[in-house]
């Protein structure tokens, strides 16, 4: 070992049994040093004869996590993980893993190539790869069905969640349970009780169950992995398990393996995977800034939104109160908060007395003065300035000192809200989205002059609601819907010049959207924001919605619907799109499916790079965020942004000005550099 290599790994003797530690702070990743001491630390063991028996175990909150995704696509540095990983099963005397913590991925093939495994009841063991467009890599999916049969290994590698220290062992994948405490001791105990049973090589044992079970996972799961390429590529891997030998398995795991790693998928995957973790952070905050208190939350509304973003709070233990204008919009809005936690309750959720102490923290009530104690308050009501204005207005009588009044806006400017108020330095907006209990993304909206504090502890009291919280800038629309919008001004365009809804929507659910434009207004509601004249008729919309087609609750919008939601082809609609063309002497023409692509998501990759320029997201990978967690945008594509480098930005750039668009000089720039963002 050079004298530059940190000291990762190290180890020590308890008699006859060598105790190899695995010291990597913060989550004992396998970055290259620890690679280098576990193959030095082992040579040395299996090289003493007075050692009989060794067990590997971490210090510090986990066992092994996983493979340092920092080292991902760089050039290879110290000794390979396979390598390693086949010398430790190798091993002429019995080796243990102690596991506390987690053992995930990379960590769990580390405990795989162990003889036996040890775990305390708290620990989490897994194969997460598959989020990240990948598959365990190192042997993961040809032992894993040699240990805990071929359901249970299809099962974990494909769907990527843990197991809990219990179910593992039921499994057979920890051989033994230790105490919480004493997990050092009971290792060593266990070690030595099997120096007589000596090593168990895990790529000696056979395969067991019915291959059947993959097919099944394939079918029950079509719709959740429509489109990803790693859930199926990890099932083909553990099918080969049972049909190769060892060796020819790991052969075609690595393949598999090497596609997905350099594929698309998994880039965008890791790219989100990192983005997530990089949109919590704040430009130019300032490190020491404190966050301020919130005990307590108001939310002025029970409406949809109103009420759904109270029960964020609740479930956290967080006292709610909800204000309402009218004592039945009040009842209405705590009976579905009722009935959603008693749903939730029923599919096992919740057990029922959580149920009574999450209503129990809540208070409605009809009197914005029951704000006042409130640390938090957050007004989610009717989308019209002059209601919020009025609003803000009088919570700034209402509302102690240091209280955050945030608005759920989705579009209107937050520095004019402010303007309501003598403390403008507390006022920032908190877009939820729809349904505000279930959907993760959270815009927090920072006004020209919202207060460093009051910013950071919006994003931080995100993060402890289990949102995923990016910042944006005041603009019409902020970053998702603004980019939104240029998304459904083409549809509307293409709808004119010859595509039918159905056309447009496929195209986007094909390209991996959850539902296209034209679903997506039906599901909303197609008369939101329509200005209630039925005889002003200026658009298609417009004359769908003075026929009463407001989308599904009508059983009627751009497309036809029947009891159970399904949507059909609608001739009526035919005809007055047919109608509004004639009308506007408008050629029907083809329209290809590349087109739609080229006129609905082009743009939104221009406005986002317009986005970027006026500085009203932080980062490209924040706008990616936003798409992922509020709109359903691919995640093996990585957001608008990332798919712009994927797709090419001088591709993008040339189809905008053949449509005839405005280049955003950023987009153009990127372009020019024939790069991403």
């Amino acid at each position: 070992m050079s004298e530059d290599t940190p000291v990762s790994v190290t180890m020590e003797k308890d008699g006859d049994v060598a105790v190899i530690i695995v010291n990597n702070p913060p989550v004992n990743a396998l970055s290259w040093h620890v690679r280098q001491g576990l193959e030095d630390n082992f040579a040395a063991a299996l090289g003493d004869d007075s050692v009989k028996a060794i067990v590997l175990r971490c210090a510090g909150a986990t066992f092994i996590a996983g493979a340092d995704i920092s080292e991902f696509g760089k050039p290879p540095r110290g000794p390979d993980f396979n390598a390693v990983l086949n010398s430790i099963e190798a091993a002429s005397k019995p080796v243990i893993a102690a596991i506390h913590g987690t053992a995930l991925g990379g960590g769990l093939e580390t405990a795989l190539v162990c003889h036996y495994r040890i775990a305390v009841p708290s620990a989490k063991l897994g194969v997460p790869e598959v989020k990240l467009g990948l598959l365990p890599g190192a042997g993961g999916t040809q032992r894993l069905p040699r240990v805990v049969g071929v359901e249970a290994a299809a099962t974990m590698t494909s769907t990527g969640d843990p197991l809990p220290a219990a179910k593992a062992k039921e499994l057979g994948l920890v051989d033994e349970l230790a105490g919480e405490e004493s997990l050092a001791a009971d290792a060593i105990a266990f070690a030595r009780a099997k120096i007589a049973d000596g090593p168990r090589p895990t790529r000696e044992r056979r395969v067991f169950g019915d291959v059947a079970v993959i097919e099944q996972l394939k079918t029950a799961n079509a719709k959740r992995w429509r489109g990803f390429e790693a859930p199926y590529a990890n099932l083909a891997c553990v099918e080969a398990a049972t049909r190769l030998p060892f060796d020819e398995g790991l052969a075609f795991e690595r393949e598999q393996f090497m596609k997905l790693m350099f594929g698309s998928q998994s880039a965008a995957q890791r790219h989100i995977f990192f983005a997530e973790r990089q949109a919590a952070k704040i430009d130019g905050l300032p490190k020491d800034t404190q966050l301020r208190d919130v005990k307590k939350v108001g939310v002025i509304g029970a409406g949809t939104m109103g009420g759904g973003i109270s029960m964020n709070f609740l479930q956290k233990g967080i006292p709610v109160t909800i204000v309402e204008m009218q004592q039945d919009a009040l009842d209405r809005g705590v009976g579905v908060i009722r009935k959603n936690y008693d749903a939730s309750a029923a599919k096992g959720r919740f057990k029922p007395e959580q149920v009574d102490q999450m209503m129990g923290i809540l208070t409605p009530t009809l009197s914005l003065d029951d704000l006042a104690d409130c640390d938090l308050i957050i007004e989610a009501v009717y989308e019209n300035m002059d209601v919020k204005k009025d609003i803000f207005g009088k919570l700034d009588k209402i509302a102690k000192p240091g209280a955050i009044l945030a608005s759920n806006t989705s579009y209107l400017d937050i520095d004019e809200i402010a303007t309501a108020t003598s403390r403008p330095g507390d006022v920032l907006g908190m877009h939820f989205f729809s349904p505000a209990n279930v959907m993760k993304l959270l815009e927090v909206v920072r006004g020209e002059k919202t207060a460093p504090d009051a910013l950071a502890t919006a994003m931080a009291i995100g993060k402890k609601i289990g949102k995923v919280a990016v910042v944006a800038g005041v603009c019409d629309g902020f970053i998702g819907n603004r980019m939104l919008k240029p998304r459904q001004i083409e549809a509307m365009n293409l709808l004119m010049e010859g595509a039918t809804p159905a056309q447009v929507d496929k195209v986007h659910v094909e390209f991996g959207m959850p539902m296209g434009p034209f679903q997506m207004s039906d599901l909303a509601g197609v008369d939101i924001g329509w200005h209630r004249d039925p005889n002003r008729i200026e658009s298609i919309r417009d004359a769908l919605c003075a026929e009463g087609r407001w989308g599904q609750k009508k059983q009627a919008g751009f497309s036809d619907y029947d009891h159970k939601r399904q949507p059909s082809e609608s001739a009526r609609v035919a005809e007055l799109i047919e109608e509004y063309r004639t009308k506007a002497g408008t050629q029907k023409r083809e329209i290809s499916d590349q087109e739609i692509i080229e006129r609905t998501l082009y743009p939104m990759v221009n406005e986002g790079a317009l986005i970027l320029a006026e500085g009203k997201a932080q980062r490209a990978s924040d706008i990616d965020v936003v798409w992922i967690y509020g709109y359903g945008w691919p995640v093996y594509r990585g957001g608008p942004m990332f798919w712009a480098g994927l797709e090419g930005t001088d591709k993008i750039v040339a189809a905008l000005e053949k449509h005839g668009f405005e280049i955003a000089p950023l987009l153009k720039e990127k372009a020019d550099a024939k790069s991403g963002f």
